[in-house]
């Protein structure tokens, strides 16, 4: 596995760059040089709106709800086969069809289990999970990272997303949130959620901010930035059918979230002021053959800030991808 921070890109995507010169384009380079690469320039809750238990403050040493205290005998193959999923229908009225087109890739840890992944500014964060393997961890994409944190072992990661001086980062079944300090990665406090805990992403609505957290069903919950408490939420459907298990979030800045299929390799658009799936994004096809068999699913998207794109990972994937969403 190629360890340089240097993107490899396919020699397609370069001949279509080539010349194209305009202005939005030479922001996009730029902005890639910048953020990609520095060195070179330098699980389900309560679905009822509002009905959400009020999240309180916790000990550091309470490493899980007495529920699931066995589940750290759990083997991987205990949270990482699925069941049965809903099929996702597209091609629907309204619902566009997008593909991940690579531009380029970096080198990932292949025992990294991602559970979240989210750019801030140059940093590049992401959280893993697995009990006893969960970990959070920040640096420069494609780079070892500069700042490394665990969980204990009975705390199993999911999602992370960062809202002013305060990182958030989840867990599966635990019912914990953790605060976190977002360049040192310390622990400052925790607070506690009924239900599970999936995705995670930060998004700012008529000047207001909110985060937005999935739990593995079709259920989208908004909570307070400040003290994570549950705010409402919203059920995301397409043609009047529910859309299930969504997993890993991003939160861009038109306003849509974008959503893992767990457990597969499709993303999906949501609105999130209707619940409606606006897209389905194919990213069927990124790692070879040879990659996949040692991988699981698809799951972890963050934007890259500034552009158009974005980064694209794994459960136990060698490889992240630079992609554009493009007509399929």
């Amino acid at each position: 596995m190629r360890h340089s921070t240097e993107i490899s890109e396919p020699r397609a995507a370069r001949r279509r760059r080539k010349g194209s010169g305009t202005h939005a384009r030479t922001v996009v380079a730029t902005v890639l040089a910048a953020v990609l690469l520095p060195a070179a320039v330098g699980g389900c809750g309560g679905r009822g709106q509002g009905a959400e238990a009020q999240p309180t403050a916790v000990p550091a040493d309470r490493d899980s709800g007495s529920a699931h205290r066995r589940s750290t005998a759990f083997a991987l193959d205990d949270v990482t086969r699925p069941g049965p999923a809903q099929p996702l229908r597209p091609g629907t009225h309204g619902v566009r069809l997008l593909r991940a087109d690579v531009r380029g890739s970096l080198p990932h840890d292949p025992r990294a289990f991602t559970q979240g992944l989210e750019f801030h500014g140059g940093t590049l964060y992401e959280s893993t999970g697995l009990f006893r393997r969960s970990s959070l961890r920040a640096g420069p994409p494609g780079k070892p990272p500069t700042a490394y944190a665990e969980l204990p072992a009975t705390l199993f990661g999911e999602g992370i997303t960062l809202s002013g001086g305060r990182l958030w980062h989840i867990t599966w079944r635990n019912g914990i949130a953790i605060e976190r300090d977002p360049v040192t990665l310390a622990e400052r406090r925790r607070v506690t959620y009924e239900g599970e805990g999936w995705g995670l992403c930060h998004q700012q609505v008529a000047g207001r901010e909110r985060l937005v957290m999935s739990d593995g069903t079709d259920r989208l919950t908004f909570r307070d930035p400040d003290t994570f408490e549950a705010t409402g939420g919203i059920d995301v459907h397409q043609d009047g059918r529910p859309v299930t298990r969504l997993n890993e979030l991003e939160c861009t800045p038109d306003g849509s979230v974008y959503a893992n299929a767990y457990p597969t390799d499709t993303i999906v658009r949501i609105d999130p002021h209707t619940g409606a799936v606006t897209a389905h994004i194919d990213a069927t096809g990124l790692l070879t053959p040879s990659e996949r068999r040692g991988a699981q699913s698809l799951n972890g998207i963050a934007a890259v800030p500034g552009t158009d794109r974005f980064l694209l990972t794994g459960k136990l994937w060698p490889r992240m991808f630079l992609v554009s969403f493009v007509p399929k």
